[in-house]
């Protein structure tokens, strides 16, 4: 029996701890089938503390509440495992399925045995992927602070490379993904997205962009924004308190890594500077800020690349838009080519057509010319010369010298005619007036032939017109009328408004044109034959009071 000074004292173990929110705990789980073994790992590291963080100690008192406790909790760091529970080999059959069915490789299993004897050291360390074997007897508590220790600085430097691993996987990825965006807007988001899983955790962030490096007063525009940041996109202020970290960040030209928020800086080959600021809800690892560094170093050439491809678009719309009015320059140049071809090809054939005119209609005139200059000058050479007869000659050389004439000038205003570059000149005058004077221009003429020439004219007639065509217009109409009309004849004019035109009709008693001639009627240099009647009709717009304007409908001649 114990003596009454023999005094145990049992400690009750300290209350647990509320967790604390700011700063993550170390996982621990013991899987033992002895309770005891439970209250004394608790109370061995109750004050346990490693890099400012506590434990978090979790029971299970079986391999199958094991198996289920590490499903729930995969961020496990520590197992202390009992071998023998269920059956002798229960605790290493639990290893098995960590390592092999929930691929679990970063957890540290230390077994913990009451029987050495049982599963040999050697043995199990060889067949069995565990971090460390020990007798239960041998786990005093400094013995158990050094293994622990050693197993959570192991964990620590596991999950950092398997942190880098997925971080640079995800870097591998992103550029990939970012170097194919073709708009600095889409870029900007997707810079913010990777960041985001690049940490692993959600957070609001803010991407700035500033044209010029190095310009203290340039401004900068937001180009992206996630979370409590999405209202400040496309706009060029900020808040107080960001626009005085963004500005601090374009100064010092480094990144910053706060509690709260980091802020990222970039500098573009083409001297452009780039500011993220990410707002997390936890510190970022050493890890987190050495590949957010090198996520960020790659970062300058994929703004390049967007910032080239779209100075590229650009030139390139530059370019179609220079080439597209080259094209539609050397088209209208084509156009007035083409134009140019086809008037002197008409010009060279109304010179080919004038000429043939001229060997044709003037050679019989020209004829009759020489035939009677020969004549006078045969009768020159008697004696006496028969006066009567040379008279008569002379008549007919003047005859033909007036025809001839009368051929050139009807050659010369055909082609003035037909010219395409003729100008018009619009004058207001009395149509009545002028076609009086035609009349009587052309009245001697048919005097001459016995023909009666007469004007029925209405009031004066204002229209707009060009007088010299015009004159030309209605001279060749009563000229031509007056020719082809036999003697004794009637030629009769009229001038009369219709509507809001002036009519001039030239009516004769010729004999008219056959149905063939009426439908050469327009052809260029085309005569019908003698006492063929000719018409022409000119028909121009009426001077309304208060207004201008005139038009040329339609025009005959035989």
């Amino acid at each position: 029996m114990a003596q009454d000074n023999d005094l145990v004292t049992f400690i009750d173990d300290d209350p647990a701890l509320p967790p604390d929110e700011s700063r993550r705990r170390w996982k621990i789980i013991v899987i033992d089938d002895d309770e005891a073994v439970h209250d004394g790992t608790r109370f061995a590291l109750y004050d346990y503390s490693l890099n400012g963080q506590r434990l978090e100690i979790l029971s299970a008192y079986s391999a199958a509440e094991g198996r289920a406790l590490l499903r729930e909790h995969p961020d496990t760091a520590v197992v202390l495992l009992d071998v023998v529970m269920e059956s002798d080999v229960a605790g290493l059959e639990l290893v098995d399925y960590i390592r092999n069915e929930l691929k679990n490789e970063t957890v540290r299993i230390i077994l913990r045995t009451g029987q050495p004897g049982q599963a040999p050291e050697r043995r199990v360390i060889i067949d069995y992927d565990i971090n460390d074997y020990k007798a239960k007897t041998e786990l005093t508590a400094d013995k158990l602070f050094t293994t622990l220790t050693a197993a959570l600085r192991s964990y620590q430097q596991l999950q950092r490379l398997v942190e880098t691993r997925r971080g640079l996987e995800i870097i591998i990825d992103a550029a990939s993904t970012l170097f194919d965006f073709k708009s600095m807007q889409r870029l900007a988001e997707g810079v913010l997205t990777q960041i985001a899983s690049l940490l692993n955790v959600d957070c609001a962030g803010i991407l700035v962009l500033r044209e010029s490096a190095g310009s203290p007063n340039q401004s900068f525009s937001v180009l992206a924004g996630s979370g409590c940041y999405q209202q400040y996109i496309g706009q060029r202020g900020l808040d107080a308190d960001l626009h005085k970290m963004v500005d601090a960040a374009f100064s010092r030209r480094r990144h910053e890594f706060h509690a709260r928020r980091s802020v990222l800086y970039i500098n573009t080959v083409s001297g452009r500077e780039v500011v993220v600021l990410i707002e997390a809800a936890r510190h970022l690892s050493d890890t987190d800020r050495a590949l957010v560094e090198v996520f960020c170093s790659k970062l300058s050439v994929a703004f390049d690349n967007v910032i080239l491809y779209e100075e590229l678009q650009k030139a390139n719309a530059q370019l179609e838009e220079r080439v597209a009015a080259r094209t539609r320059a050397l088209t209208l140049a084509n156009e007035r080519l083409a134009a140019q071809g086809a008037r002197l090809r008409r010009t060279n054939a109304f010179k080919s057509e004038i000429l043939g005119t001229v060997a044709h209609d003037l050679k019989n005139p020209l004829s009759v010319i020489m035939g009677r200059a020969e004549m006078l000058k045969d009768m020159m050479s008697q004696s006496p010369v028969n006066a009567a007869v040379a008279r008569e000659q002379i008549s007919h050389v003047q005859e033909s010298g007036r025809r001839l004439i009368d051929m050139v000038d009807t050659l010369l205003a055909d082609a003035m005619a037909d010219a395409d570059d003729i100008n018009l000149r619009r004058e207001t005058f009395d149509i009545t007036d002028m076609v009086h004077r035609v009349v009587e221009t052309n009245r001697e003429l048919a005097v001459k032939k016995g023909q009666s020439l007469t004007l029925s004219a209405a009031p004066p007639l204002t229209v707009a017109a060009d007088p010299d065509r015009l004159w030309e217009a209605i001279d060749n109409l009563v000229n031509n009328a007056i020719k082809y009309t036999p003697a004794g004849g009637a030629v009769t004019l009229s001038v009369e408004p219709t509507n809001d035109e002036a009519q001039i009709v030239v009516r004769d008693t010729g004999a008219g044109l056959s149905p063939e001639d009426v439908a050469r009627l327009f052809g260029r240099f085309l005569h019908c034959q003698a006492n063929r009647r000719f018409a022409r009709r000119t028909d121009h717009r009426r001077q309304p009071r208060g207004r201008k304007g005139s038009h040329l409908h339609d025009c005959a001649a035989a």
